[in-house]
């Protein structure tokens, strides 16, 4: 095996993690592969006999890659909303080629979590970077300090912020464990089709108020929107369902996120009474959705 052969056979032995660390840090999986390809190509002109942990020098030159490019976003805030979230890449000037295989994103975006995903995307790219690197893959503070330009104790901080934003940790409403019961009674009558199972964890009044182009409509009643909500589900692939809709809190309290590949597009939001819904906002106003205090449920 020459030089060239061993180089290569180093860095595939480690294109999984970095692949991993990336698509956490970036939030698109053509990115994430073009920041790998970057430090592939900064590995291929190194000395890789003057790296003594080759995995932390490659994490090292992934995460300031993926820091640059999180930056880069920050700085064409003037993009429209529908520009970011239908052409990844396009905040860094890279090319990609996220349409090409949307499904592979998709199962990645499913295995990582919608919600975790949505969060980590309104996060400072500092915070960001200290949180996936220490609690996602364990990367001691010593080593993330340098990499974000921070002393150790102000980098932790970083990574204790961005914690309570995905956890939620500053705003819970009361009765989470109650409220949770029914909307996942709601989502899996919703799955399986099932009307009266819909119409079951509906007050026989509830007050739905619903986004759209035209403005916001109400609709009135358990079994008016119940058809509406089996008409909109019927158009999501049953095989899909799990990798566009997942619970998460939603100021607070429980509510469902629709996150296409992590590209948060439609939040639920409900009001539970003595264990029925009884009024529900349907959000997706791209200003409304980026004001909403959103966060991961725990399992």
């Amino acid at each position: 095996m020459n030089g060239s052969e061993q180089i290569a056979e180093q860095f595939e032995a480690n294109r999984s993690r970095l692949r991993g660390v990336a698509y956490r840090m970036l939030g698109s999986l053509s990115e994430a592969d073009d920041a790998v390809q970057e430090a592939w190509l900064r590995f291929s002109r190194s000395d890789p006999g003057s790296v003594q942990n080759l995995a932390g020098w490659l994490t090292t030159v992934v995460a300031r890659v993926c820091l640059d490019m999180l930056r880069s976003r920050k700085v064409r805030s003037a993009e429209s909303f529908e520009e970011q979230t239908s052409e990844p890449g396009a905040e860094t000037g890279v090319k990609t080629t996220f349409a090409a295989d949307p499904e592979q994103e998709a199962i990645l975006a499913e295995s990582v979590g919608l919600a975790l995903l949505v969060v980590l995307d309104t996060l400072a790219p500092a915070e960001r970077l200290a949180f996936v690197l220490h609690d996602m893959f364990a990367v001691p503070f010593d080593e993330i300090a340098p990499i974000v330009g921070r002393s150790e104790d102000a980098t932790r901080q970083l990574a204790s912020r961005a914690r309570r934003r995905v956890q939620g940790a500053d705003k819970v409403s009361r009765g989470i464990s109650a409220q949770r019961k029914v909307v996942e009674a709601f989502i899996s009558a919703l799955r399986a089709g099932d009307f009266e199972g819909l119409v079951a964890v509906l007050d026989p009044d509830v007050l739905v108020r619903a986004e759209s182009r035209e403005g916001v409509r109400e609709i009135r009643g358990a079994r008016n929107w119940a058809k509406g909500a089996l008409a909109y589900q019927a158009r999501i692939p049953a095989t899909q369902f799990r990798r566009v809709m997942q619970l998460a809190l939603v100021d607070g309290a429980v509510g469902i996120i629709l996150a296409p590949r992590g590209r948060l597009e439609r939040v639920l939001r409900f009001e539970v009474a003595d264990g029925k819904i009884c009024a529900v906002d349907i959000i997706v106003n791209p200003e409304r959705l980026r004001s909403l205090e959103i966060a991961t449920l725990e399992a």
